[in-house]
């Protein structure tokens, strides 16, 4: 019984810890940036599935792409400050694919006038 309850009292100081250090780490204004990257990189699956579900078929609006585009602006921004050249060739590479994607449907759009 005491070795559960020192256990537990230790969980939840570990967890206050990984809390403190959550926090100090936004105190940081690029850990803002790379959230903030991440949730509109994020936002584009959930327009995809709202899309999805409102035709009841699979479907990639436009805006996910402009999602995808904001997302990984600012996410390539962030790993450019934190030079890591895995995550930065990660998101150059697909930035271009996105921007592609958007000539396709503009394209598109524009001949079928």
């Amino acid at each position: 019984m005491e070795e559960g309850f020192v256990s537990n009292i230790y969980g939840v100081k570990k967890g206050f810890v990984m809390l403190e250090t959550i926090l100090d780490m936004a105190k940081d204004p690029w850990v803002i940036v790379g959230f903030t990257g991440q949730i509109f990189f994020s936002l584009r699956f959930i327009v995809q599935w709202i899309a999805s579900e409102r035709r009841k078929e699979s479907v990639v609006p436009v805006y996910f792409w402009y999602f995808s585009i904001l997302g990984s602006s600012i996410l390539l921004s962030y790993a450019i400050h934190r030079r890591d050249p895995v995550f930065i060739a990660g998101q150059a590479c697909g930035l271009g694919i996105y921007v592609r994607n958007l000539m396709f449907i503009y394209r598109k759009k524009k001949s079928e006038k």
